[in-house]
């Protein structure tokens, strides 16, 4: 027998199979999707089983061994993986490999072990009854008794002593029992009862004949319960479900409010598991142990074999894109994976993304919309406060009306939300006396003043160093800090307010595991009284007693270089707007801003999504942007600047002379960071119409490029940020 395997190695920049034999002794064993151990040159490879034939033209090698019992990926998964390499121009094995868990690689595996715990249980009924009836050893017998009410026991709950005697005189036996590192057993409550709006948004998700259905319902609509009850409907049909979320920070309120309506059914995929339990986790759903997964972008790969709906919660969500290859979007797959299923697609969003909301318009897409909060909360007041008049009056970091509001809901003993897109303590360092600004010497950007470790941070590259006092271009000691970040706020707040309680959430503050669930809970039972955060506190959180939502500095997103600066940050400021005036208790919203009349900002004080969409929709139409038009960037790096720029013209050339006349070509530029980590980046920004055109295009670059050592060249179709 000969098995054609795609090896786990970068032979080129397209996939690739070679040939092996099989030994007689594993033919019976032989199953497409499973992977094998292959010899490679002097190497042993990983390799997926991709074929079965019986002749090769080549003098073949013999595999090595089997690695799986059965396979690793279902024929859904193997025909899933080539779709996607082919849309996105990806190399097949990345994908496959994207489609796993670190765990699975096997020489991962050897080392992960599977978490075992020891029970004893009675050999048989009838020796326990004997050993009743005729021992006088009170202990023994007490442990006999539990056995026979309770089947079996954890061994260690009894002393060592007394089990052994038991285990020698053959009245009881030891077997070991795999347990999960994720317990998600708990007490069953029955589901919410619909309100009028919830029920007919329902009904009509569930009635609906389209495969992808948008619900765009405000922030605290109840999305949620909608999409428990859709769930419900298909588990009692005998299907499964797939629950993605954007952040991982959403992840523990969400699966709570899940678990405590379907116990044990659900299953957790995410980046914040250790590999172990990420390993624990895949072999139950592998097994079929569970009906619901509820995970980040990865988990959508997960081998259900009956998907009966896919939900991805905050669709606008650019965490749905990954950045590095496979560059696939968790969302096209959604749709991929519904149509083979047969399954219902749903996207939920407060601010759906404009291509999403545009299919939907269109109708693509059914579009079911909700436009009143779930307990008739009202939505939050929002103010709109122009920092250019608060500077003039001598308050740089916090208006004086914000300052007051806080100060109001501390003596109401309510709660607070501060929010900043920008961790550290300060932006960057700068000298006043010459100029020179701090920058990384590995990227061509600033370092981040990290006040708590003392140091100056790259956030790209991950370069270090102490900060420092004397300029090194001047040798005066006149650096100081700029811009602001999360730590300088938090300083700030607990000067003004040194009895409050503050508690701090970025990628600083939950670097160890279990932290987001900790900092969520703490400030959900009230220890702490403000909530200081970047955009992972924006999204989905729910805490009743918010009632005053600030945003520092709405500029953040609007200072960036790409045509969803708009989009992204009225996103943003929505959906932390949300979080505020939840339950019971009124919001307010406070936006400090610079520019208090971008279109961006002034309608997300209205809460008013469609006139946004109208405002960027005629933009995006008159500059040939998405969704109006495809984009693909192509990013060239290389550790030679005048090679790179050099090679950068030269793929711009090609692609003019073989574009058609609905594409529009921009570029060679240098990248928005032009370089990170010693490589130079040059990009180009290719707008096309038609993808079959635009993939031969790529295609033939890529084969082109592939022995050309000067450069890396990077294809990414539909990015979310240039």
């Amino acid at each position: 027998m000969i098995i054609g395997v795609l090896v786990e190695i970068s032979i080129n920049k397209k996939e690739k199979t070679f040939d092996y034999l099989v030994p007689e002794n594993l033919v019976g064993m032989i199953q497409i999707g499973k992977r094998v151990l292959v010899p490679f040159g002097k190497q042993k490879l990983e390799g997926f089983i991709i074929n079965i034939k019986d002749k090769s033209e080549y003098n073949l090698k013999k595999i090595i061994s089997i690695i799986d019992d059965e396979p690793i990926l279902t024929d859904e998964l193997l025909s899933l993986g080539k779709e996607i390499s082919d849309d996105i121009v990806c190399n097949l094995i990345k994908v496959y490999q994207a489609m796993l868990p670190i765990g699975y690689k096997a020489s991962i595996k050897a080392k992960m072990g599977i978490k075992e715990e020891r029970y004893i249980k009675l050999v048989s009924k009838e020796c326990g009854i004997n050993f009743i009836n005729s021992s006088k050893a009170k202990k023994q017998v007490e442990l006999v008794k539990n056995l026979f009410e309770n089947g079996s026991v954890v061994k260690n709950k009894y002393p060592y002593n007394i089990v052994r005697t038991l285990i020698d005189k053959g009245i009881i036996k030891e077997e070991k029992k795999e347990i999960y590192r994720i317990d998600n057993t708990c007490n069953v409550e029955d589901l919410k009862v619909l309100n009028k709006y919830q029920k007919d948004a329902y009904e009509r998700i569930k009635n609906s004949n389209k495969d992808v259905i948008l619900l765009h319902g405000v922030t605290g609509s109840g999305k949620t319960e909608i999409y428990m009850h859709l769930i419900k409907d298909v588990i009692k049909h005998g299907k499964e479900a797939i629950i993605l979320v954007p952040e991982i920070s959403l992840t523990p309120q969400i699966i709570n409010r899940f678990k405590s309506h379907f116990s044990n059914k659900i299953a957790v995929f995410h980046s914040g598991l250790s590999d172990s339990e990420k390993y624990d986790e895949y072999r139950k759903i592998k097994r079929g142990e569970v009906s619901i997964v509820i995970g980040a972008r990865s988990a959508i790969f997960v081998p259900l074999n009956d998907i009966g709906i896919i939900i991805v919660d905050e669709e606008q969500s650019t965490s749905y894109k990954q950045d590095h290859d496979p560059k696939y979007n968790a969302i096209d797959v959604a749709v991929k994976r519904g149509k083979y299923h047969n399954a219902k697609v749903v996207l939920g969003s407060a601010t759906p993304s404009i291509e999403t909301y545009a299919r939907a318009e269109k109708g693509f897409y059914e579009l079911v919309t909700l436009n009143k909060r779930a307990n008739d909360a009202k939505l939050p007041d929002v103010t709109i406060v122009d920092m250019k008049n608060e500077i003039r009056k001598g308050n740089s970091i916090f208006s004086k009306i914000l300052v007051d509001n806080i100060n109001d809901r501390l003596n109401k003993k309510e709660q607070i939300i501060l929010f900043l897109n920008k961790r550290g303590y300060s932006s960057y360092q700068m000298c006043s006396n010459c100029g020179e600004v701090v920058k990384c010497p590995n990227c061509d950007i600033t370092l981040t003043y990290h006040k708590n470790s003392g140091m100056n941070r790259c956030h790209y590259c991950g370069y270090a160093r102490v900060k420092e006092e004397i300029c090194p271009h001047c040798k005066t000691n006149s650096l100081k800090n700029f811009g602001l970040g999360t730590e300088k706020i938090e300083e700030e707040i607990s000067k003004l307010f040194p009895t409050s309680k503050i508690i701090r959430m970025d990628i600083d503050t939950t670097s160890k595991k279990g932290s987001h669930e900790k900092i969520i809970n703490s400030f959900l039972n009230h220890e702490y009284d403000i909530l200081i955060g970047t955009q992972m506190i924006a999204k989905g959180l729910d805490f009743p007693l918010v009632t005053l939502v600030g945003v520092i500095n709405a500029d953040t997103l609007l200072n960036i270089p790409d045509f969803r600066s708009n989009e992204h940050t009225y996103h943003l400021l929505s959906q932390v707007s949300g979080r505020a005036g939840r339950d019971k208790l009124s919001g307010k919203v406070i936006i400090q801003t610079y520019n208090p009349d971008n279109y961006s900002i002034s309608y997300s004080k209205n809460h008013d999504y469609i006139g946004f969409y109208n405002e960027e929709i005629k933009i995006r139409k008159n500059l040939k942007y998405p969704p109006y038009y495809f984009l693909t960037l192509i990013k060239i790096g290389g550790k030679v600047y005048d090679n790179t720029l050099n090679e950068s013209r030269k793929i711009c050339s090609y692609i003019k002379r073989n574009i058609s006349n609905d594409m529009v070509v921009l570029g060679p530029s240098p990248s928005n960071i032009s370089k990170i980590n010693n490589t130079y980046y040059f990009q180009i920004i290719i707008k096309f119409r038609n993808k079959e055109k635009m993939k031969v295009i790529l295609n033939n670059l890529v084969l082109l490029d592939e022995n050309n050592n000067k450069i890396n060249l990077s294809v990414d179709i539909n990015p979310i940020n240039l």
